[in-house]
């Protein structure tokens, strides 16, 4: 296989909450429908498309992750500074969203974890030298 693109299709229980959540994180949008709310993720353009749950059961012919009961995965966002990081800390406190990591060095780094309104986690990575 030789995919010249690839995005994620994860599931949420309200889109205007998510979409606001995301917008006020300065994201930007890739356009929504009844059933999706989509977003553009860094330089290579990484798509994340947030579907109502309903939708998302049926498009998976079955059941959906419980994030009460565990994680499905976790996203990575590179920043530019300690600083940064402290800032979007910030933001996604702002935004509604729960970190579930306080900010902290991590070996050479330094990061911090959050969760968006319905659970799906991100983890927010300055490491020198990564572009």
């Amino acid at each position: 296989m030789k995919p010249k693109k690839i995005w994620a299709n994860i599931g949420v229980k309200d889109l205007q909450r998510t979409t606001g959540f995301y917008t006020a994180l300065g994201f930007k949008s890739n356009g929504d429908s009844k059933e999706l709310t989509s977003f553009i993720f860094g330089n290579d353009d990484f798509i994340i498309h947030f579907f109502v749950e309903e939708r998302f059961k049926n498009d998976v012919n079955g059941k959906i992750a419980d994030l009460n009961q565990g994680s499905e995965v976790i996203f990575s966002l590179s920043a530019t500074s300690k600083e940064e990081v402290n800032k979007y800390a910030e933001e996604v406190k702002k935004a509604g969203g729960s970190i579930y990591a306080a900010p902290q060095v991590f070996e050479k780094g330094y990061t911090f974890g959050f969760s968006d309104p319905d659970g799906h986690k991100f983890n927010v990575l300055y490491w020198p030298g990564m572009t």
